[in-house]
């Protein structure tokens, strides 16, 4: 029964978009099938998580074959510990976003397919960390990259027409990059099961397999996820959507979809490719495996990422534009411990990266996720977003204020919220990378890291400052706060403030999801490729 959970978030979702669809001339019924369905979703994540993961008993990973065809043969669902922190990750913004859409959005607006597209992003997010083969990790990036391009262009205005059809074109690029991956490992390899794709690259030669294309192979890979994660320097997608969308969409494209891509990196290297040995037919590799090779240009990514991003959200005169260029610089945090991880020497600090990795996807999201709805807040009570027409929000409504408050702590990491750990393991993995390797380069992944928190505290003081203190505008006079909305942003305050005191469980739930990250043999027994002969 346990292995049935796995298809729970992704049933939810197709049911959620069935009723929504059937729904459309009935505008109420469809606004609340909606917002059922993100709340059965985040009851179908939380299942998962606990049946999986969590339960005193619990197995820590489980497969499903749909239609009852064998690994590799068949369609695998798999979720263990990494895939059920994914989940939830997605599942802690996926449902106040749909809430707050309801209240957010005009009302006709909604009518039709708003809330479908909206579930099809959840639907492809959800099979994407599930999924157990690489063709369907195409077909689930797909599934959720589809459904956001006509969010993005959902006010269908020019500037988000054009913004749209750049996302569009970059995602379609990437998404060619892909295919010709999976197709070329699968060409390579004979299998797009990642299971028996590890078994087989772990052992090339009882394969008749050639480890050399896999380098190529996986470098593409590692493109086409860099690139829909929003790294360095395949940022130029973000600010232009994240500006389009609606802002719980923009929540959701920041803190659910983008970690889609540093997921894929995670699986796929540390735990199919990492067993991958750099022999004799790969000569411009000394010794390694696409883990190691992956490392630097990772790093440099993450690095520039965090450069870049804050010093954007600097230079922005809407909030808008701050938390977009923002997310650049946040995914950047999370891709310098992965990066870290990939090379490091010690199991110690590979697994320290990939928890920091984790936990700081875990608080960007809420983070993020929160300042994002304040900014739907503050727009629909004053009509802009403009720092120059917004001062005294914060005497106009406190809570809304306290919100916002709360997410920025959050973001600079301030204990005990949650982005004080996710900073502090960030910092500490960087840390221990410099003391293993005390190079000119790890020292300067500090420092950077050192000035991207620095120009956080700088453009979150500003957008504070600019927005919600002084004197009130005319903006801010005339403002009507909706209390709906107020009530969905301090509930998601208050998760940040309840999961930093009682942080320890989200540490352990990372640790387990870190350890089922480089568990390749433990996620092999569970598919269990052809009865594990890998035939």
């Amino acid at each position: 029964m346990t292995d049935q959970l796995v298809t729970a978030p992704v049933l939810v979702a197709l049911v959620s978009i069935v009723l929504t669809l059937s729904l459309r001339r009935w505008p109420r019924l469809q606004r609340a099938a909606s917002v059922a369905g993100g709340v059965g979703y985040a009851v179908a994540v939380a299942l998962v998580a606990w049946g999986v993961v969590l339960a005193p008993n619990a197995p820590g990973a489980v497969a499903y074959q749909i239609g009852g065809w064998p690994a590799p043969f068949g369609i695998t669902l798999v979720a263990d510990a990494l895939s059920a922190f994914m989940l939830v990750v997605a599942a802690s913004v996926g449902l106040p976003a749909v809430v707050l859409s309801v209240l957010f959005i005009d009302v006709d607006n909604q009518r039709v397919f708003y809330h479908p597209l909206f579930h099809s992003l959840l639907l492809g997010i959800a099979g994407a960390f599930l999924t157990g083969d690489l063709f369907n990790l195409f077909v689930w990036f797909e599934v959720m990259l589809m459904a956001s391009y006509v969010l993005v262009a959902f006010y269908s205005g020019a500037q988000h027409t054009a913004a749209a059809f750049r996302y569009l074109v970059l995602n379609v690029i990437g998404g060619v990059f892909l295919l010709l991956a999976v197709g070329g490992l699968y060409a390579t390899t004979g299998t797009l099961n990642m299971a028996d794709m590890a078994q087989r690259l772990a052992d090339p030669g009882a394969y008749g397999i050639d480890p050399a294309p896999v380098f190529g192979l996986s470098a593409l890979l590692f493109a086409a996820f860099a690139l829909k994660a929003g790294l360095v320097p395949f940022q130029f997608w973000v600010p232009g959507a994240y500006r389009a969308a609606p802002l719980p969409v923009s929540a959701m494209l920041a803190g659910a979809s983008k970690k889609v891509g540093i997921y894929a990196i995670i699986r796929l290297y540390f735990t199919v490719f990492s067993g991958t040995s750099a022999s004799a037919s790969v000569p411009w590799i000394a010794d390694g495996s696409p883990l190691s090779v992956l490392a630097p240009g990772l790093l440099i990514m993450g690095v520039a990422s965090v450069l870049v991003g804050a010093l954007g959200a600097v230079s922005r005169d809407t909030i808008e534009g701050m938390l977009a260029y923002s997310s650049i610089g946040q995914v950047g945090f999370i891709a310098v411990p992965v990066a870290i991880a990939a090379g490091a020497g010690s199991e110690e600090l590979r697994h320290l990266g990939i928890v920091a990795a984790l936990v700081y996807a875990l608080h960007h999201a809420l983070a993020k996720g929160l300042l994002f709805f304040s900014a739907a807040a503050v727009r629909s009570a004053t009509g802009t977003n403009r720092m120059a027409e917004l001062s005294g929000l914060a005497s106009r409504s406190p809570a809304l204020a306290g919100a916002f408050f709360v997410g920025s702590l959050s973001l600079v990491g301030v204990p005990p919220l949650t982005g004080f750990f996710g900073k502090f393991l960030v910092f500490a993995t960087a840390a221990d990378g410099y003391a293993a390797d005390p190079a000119v380069g790890s020292g300067a992944v500090l420092l950077v890291l050192l000035l991207g928190a620095l120009l956080t505290i700088l453009y979150t003081t500003r957008a504070w400052v600019g927005s919600f203190w002084g004197p009130k505008t005319p903006s801010v006079e005339a403002a009507t706060v909706d209390r709906g909305q107020v009530a969905v942003l301090v509930a998601v305050a208050a998760a940040i403030i309840l999961l930093g005191i009682g942080f320890d469980p989200v540490y352990r739930f990372a640790s387990a999801a870190a350890d089922a990250a480089v568990d390749t043999n433990g996620y092999v027994d569970v598919v269990d490729p052809a009865g594990g002969d890998g035939s």
